[in-house]
């Protein structure tokens, strides 16, 4: 009997949001849109880290960035519809991780 294969696109898929901050990058911009400084400091990542991740989302077509030429220049983070139509898995998460994660505090009170 031979294994079934996963799909190469689950698989890109999967990778793409298995990526540290990723997930959450896209969680924190389904708010609307962002400053890179408000999302650095809502999910406490390192400007590096969100530069990078922001660039790679941006080339998949799940971020969009805008340049507001005033002075000084003004960067702007939003989702395109491609990374809108991720809410409804990340929500799914949301909701299992309330059902089922234990919260850090009571892990390590054990």
């Amino acid at each position: 009997m031979t294994q079934p294969t996963i799909c190469p696109k689950f698989e890109k898929a999967i990778s793409l949001l298995s990526q540290r901050w990723t997930a959450l990058v896209i969680y924190q911009l389904l708010l609307g849109t962002q400053r890179f400084s408000g999302i650095q400091s809502s999910i406490g990542i390192s400007g590096k880290v969100l530069s990078d991740r922001l660039k790679e989302l941006e080339q998949q077509d799940i971020v969009k960035r805008v340049v507001i030429p005033v002075t000084p220049v003004i960067i702007e983070y939003s989702l395109t519809d491609k990374g809108h139509s991720m809410e409804p898995i990340l929500r799914t998460i949301e909701n299992w991780s309330q059902a089922w994660v234990e919260p850090e505090s009571e892990l390590s009170a054990d």
